[in-house]
């Protein structure tokens, strides 16, 4: 079949790095299991059973070169991938192969592959997910003072500071990432526990020595590269699946916040005032050809989804597993684990190319604030017309009654907002410097204060804690 003959996933194709495609790489899997063989039958070797060092050093020899066209044609005939592997592996080392995967069951190259493959991959995403809050970190900084048009219920509101808008979309992010943080600090190897994770076989070829059966468990698990303190207990044939949905959850729960910064970002372009980074040469539009679409953003919400869909896989094929183990988790985990990791690593990417280059227009973010700000401060013009004399609630009355009607002439007729001149002919606003109590910075409060206190006590540490992270800023694919 010719390369453009049949499907390919957009997620290796168009979004997720060659980083993470490899850990989920066919070579990366296989080339684990035949480590994991290899650990085994070392450490059967070193517990006293007679396997020669030509085997060991025969199974060393042929870690990489795994025949993949010879293994998908064992399968064809076995209908068991883990089998034909072991034939493939027994091929290219013949002397080793009456000891390749001595006592073992298929579950102990799958879990302890995918359970190494998922510790780096987290990795991967947790250096990302760091880079994008100092991302925001360093625009926060930048933009701390910034008064700009706060929103709830996105009806205009109080203001705040464009950098303090963005440290509420790092704290979302700081947030996911601890939680990340702990699946990572928490998961446990499956190690060495046989067939229905009793290691009955174990104890069979060591004749009964219960010792050097949890002594296999541990050299295997530090020749893996794993905290011995850090293992299961006790498994059925297969680490818990609820394990993946915890993992997946987390990941969910950062695709959840960076598709609310995204879409913040989104609707921030349509008023004009933040931007996403747009090439020279880059399209916005096949059509119309003045368009500056938010078009990174649009896919940070679509890849945000399918991330945020798939727990649901996990936690039900969790629920499903009868006894010691069924394998209707075999089919759905090898698309549901693989493509939450690689469209999030995608959409990191593209969210730390967007912060990395936010463009903001300073002229435009003052301009609809003042659109707003007679508005904005009529709680304040109420307290004004009282300390120059008047009555709180004639006061209240007279700033509603012209607050009404400005705000109907401006919808009715595309007025100016002239509350602050209608105001001034009233005679208990008689001497106040209206404009001078609505200048924006003044109602900021704390926000450059409190910009400058999230960069110190949360951007500036996970900077230091990942600062040896190999992650640099993404380059689009397309």
């Amino acid at each position: 079949m010719a390369k453009h003959d049949g499907y390919h996933s957009p997620l290796s194709g168009r979004y997720a790095s060659l980083q993470m495609q490899e850990i989920w790489s066919k070579q990366r899997k296989i080339g684990t299991w035949r480590r994991l063989w290899l650990a085994l039958a070392q450490s059967e070797q070193e517990l006293g059973l007679p396997i020669s060092d030509k085997q060991i050093n025969e199974l060393k020899e042929h870690l990489d070169d795994i025949d993949f066209k010879s293994a998908a044609t064992y399968e064809q005939e076995l209908r068991h991938d883990v089998m034909a592997h072991v034939h493939v592996f027994g091929d290219a080392a013949p002397l080793a192969r009456p000891i390749i995967h001595l006592g073992a069951t298929s579950q102990f190259v799958n879990c302890n592959t995918e359970l190494l493959q998922l510790r780096d991959a987290m990795g991967v995403i947790a250096g990302k997910l760091a880079l994008v809050i100092s991302n925001l970190g360093t625009f926060a900084k930048k933009y701390r003072a910034l008064p700009t048009v706060g929103f709830t219920h996105f009806q205009p509101a109080q203001p705040t500071t464009v950098g303090k808008r963005a440290t509420l979309w790092a704290q979302d992010l700081a947030l996911t990432l601890e939680d990340l943080e702990f699946r990572m600090s928490t998961l446990r190897f499956r190690g060495v526990r046989g067939a229905t994770g009793t290691q009955a076989s174990f104890l069979d070829l060591f004749e009964g020595d219960q010792e050097k059966v949890m002594q296999l468990d541990s050299l295997v698990t530090t020749k893996m590269g794993w905290d011995i303190n850090k293992r299961f207990t006790v498994t059925g044939q297969t680490y818990p699946r609820v394990v993946d949905a915890h993992i997946l959850s987390s990941l969910a729960s950062i695709a959840a916040a960076a598709h609310k910064c995204a879409t913040d970002l989104r609707l921030l372009a349509n008023r004009g005032e933040v931007e996403e980074p747009f090439e020279q040469k880059q399209v916005g539009s096949s059509a119309m050809a003045y368009k500056r679409n938010p078009m990174r953003c649009e896919r940070v919400c679509a890849l945000a989804r399918i991330v945020m869909n798939l727990p649901a896989n996990a936690l039900q094929t969790a629920a499903v597993q009868w006894m010691e183990r069924t394998l209707d988790d075999s089919a759905n985990r090898r698309i549901s684990l693989p493509e939450s990791f690689l469209a999030l690593d995608g959409m990191l990417d593209v969210l730390g190319n967007v912060t990395d280059g936010l463009i903001v227009y300073e002229k435009r973010v003052q301009a609809n604030l003042l659109k707003e700000m007679p508005f904005l401060a009529t709680e304040r013009l109420i307290m004004e017309a009282v300390k120059n004399g008047a009555d709180r609630q004639d006061a209240h009355e007279v700033v509603r009654a012209h607050a009404i009607e400005v705000a109907r002439c401006i919808k009715e007729e595309a007025a100016e907002n002239n509350l602050l001149e209608r105001l001034g002919k009233e005679p208990m606003f008689a001497g106040i410097d209206l404009a001078g109590r609505t200048d924006p910075r003044t109602f900021i409060g704390l926000a450059a204060e409190q910009v400058d206190a999230f960069v110190q006590e949360v951007v500036d540490p996970l900077r230091s804690k990942y600062k040896d992270s190999p992650t640099q800023i993404a380059q689009l694919r397309v």
